[in-house]
C-alpha cells in the first residue's frame, strides 16, 4: 500500500485488495506468529480503508481458508494421509482451488463491488461459521 495509494490517489482512486487468511480472523493452536501477522494485515486493511475511503480508494482484504496451493503439504505432512485429515477440516469437504481465491480478488476491485470498503472476505468453503 506504500507504494499504490500515493499512485491511486494521483489517480482519482482505485482498489487495492490485501491477501490475509483464515487465520486473520481467527487463531489456532500453535500458530501465535501466523495468527498475529494475519490478523495485522486485516486491522491494517481496516484503518487504511477509513484513511482512503473519501479519496475513493477502496481497500478489502481477502482471507483464503484451505487452498489447494503447495502451502497445503506444509499443513498436511506432503503425505495422502495427512491431505485427508486437513480436508476433513473442510466444510465442504473439499480444499478450495485458487481460482476462486482469484475471483473474490476480482470482483473486490470491480464496480460490482463499489460499496465494499474496509471488509475482510473470508473464502474458507465455510471453515470459520
Amino acid at each position: 500500500m506504500k507504494h499504490e495509494i500515493p499512485l491511486m490517489l494521483e489517480q482519482g482512486g482505485g482498489a487495492i485488495v490485501n491477501t490475509s487468511s483464515g487465520a486473520g480472523i481467527r487463531g489456532f493452536k500453535g500458530g501465535g506468529a501466523y495468527v498475529a501477522a494475519k490478523h495485522g494485515v486485516v486491522g491494517l486493511t481496516k484503518s487504511a480503508a477509513l484513511d482512503y475511503a473519501q479519496s475513493n480508494i477502496r481497500i478489502s482484504a481477502v482471507c483464503p481458508g484451505i487452498i489447494d496451493t503447495p502451502m497445503m503439504d506444509r499443513f498436511s505432512g506432503a503425505t495422502a494421509e495427512g491431505r485427508q485429515a486437513v480436508i476433513a477440516q473442510e466444510s465442504v469437504g473439499r480444499t478450495g482451488r485458487p481460482e476462486e481465491i482469484a475471483a473474490t480478488v476480482v470482483w473486490l476491485c470491480s464496480d460490482a463491488a463499489s460499496f465494499v470498503v474496509g471488509s475482510a472476505i473470508v473464502v474458507d468453503g465455510g471453515q470459520t461459521v
